[in-house]
């Protein structure tokens, strides 16, 4: 006796034959993989509350014109407090705490930490009563251990108060990420544009309220990599991942902290001129396994 998609790890089922969740997925890969090298560019000249705040709100802003001049509606209330609810999560405390640690933490240790927010979803998920089938399980298990892997090589000496923020980053982004698709959201752009706007104000609050403020002098490099948060990591990148939550398989869907550290990885070579040791290869080939289980993991459950 099979049960129907719903009681599995999905929150929503895929749509037979929808093409751009792959290509959501590919964007998430790619873009959200180089905003780590992003984030810690920008940092040079912003402080990270300030940072996420102002990258969320201006891409935020830039949104809701286009979406008021398409003549969209505005959320209802309720749709307001939901969004608020998830942007803090995703946006508030996932986004903003990542750039925390990064001042003090290791790119190795900010992998592994940010990497096991797919296994703290699968838990969440199961939590609402969908647990996620064997594969998948195998498939999340099978990622974790990849990136662990990748960073064998990498110095792990970072800041244990930055390894705690990541560990909460990694929560709060996972439970944000299951809560979500189960309750009453904005409909299509309107959700990346309200979660934005609303975890911009508490990302901004607590810029204001730890004392941070903007740099008279940023450099150019920095300038350039806020932009570029801005429009790739926030406006693209952000609602590619509503997206495809709305139309993938959680699990399928976070898999993307797991391709994030070896595209992270790739990018440093290219722009930093930094090696690849033989744990690097070893990781990146585990990582791309434990994918590819996931995304074949049948989608109905057998009793």
């Amino acid at each position: 006796m099979t049960e129907s998609a719903s009681n599995t790890i999905a929150a929503a089922p895929e749509k037979a034959g929808n093409r751009l969740v792959p290509l959501s997925m590919l964007t998430l890969y790619i873009i959200w993989g180089s905003t780590y090298l992003g984030i810690r560019v920008a940092l040079q000249s912003y402080p990270p509350f300030l940072l996420a705040g102002l990258r969320f709100a201006i891409a935020g802003l830039l949104m809701l014109t286009y979406l008021r001049w398409r003549k969209v509606p505005l959320p209802s209330a309720r749709q307001w407090r939901n969004a608020g609810i998830t942007g803090v999560l995703l946006l508030g405390f996932g986004n903003g705490l990542v750039c925390v640690a990064e001042e003090s933490v290791s790119s190795g240790v900010s992998a592994v930490a940010v990497a096991s927010m797919p296994l703290f979803a699968a838990l969440f998920t199961g939590m609402f009563g969908a647990w996620p089938t064997r594969r998948e399980t195998t498939g999340l298990l099978i990622g974790f251990i990849g990136v662990i892997v990748l960073n064998f090589g990498s110095s792990l000496s970072g800041s244990h108060m930055g390894a705690i923020a990541l560990l909460v980053a990694s929560v709060a982004w996972a439970f944000g990420s299951v809560w979500s698709p189960r309750q009453d959201m904005p409909s299509g752009m309107m959700n990346a544009c309200a979660q934005m706007l609303c975890g911009s104000v508490a990302l901004l609050a607590a810029g204001w309220i730890g004392g941070e403020t903007l740099p008279a002098h940023p450099s150019l490099h920095a300038t350039l990599a806020a932009a570029y948060l801005v429009v790739f990591g926030s406006l693209i990148a952000f609602s590619a991942y509503l997206y495809a939550l709305k139309h993938a398989r959680p699990a399928f869907v976070t898999s993307y902290a797991y391709v994030n550290p070896p595209v992270a990885v790739l990018f440093g070579v290219l722009l930093l001129d930094e090696k690849i040791g033989k744990f690097d290869l070893l990781g990146m080939a585990i990582i791309l396994l434990g994918v590819v289980i996931i995304k074949l993991a049948p989608r109905t459950r057998t009793r």
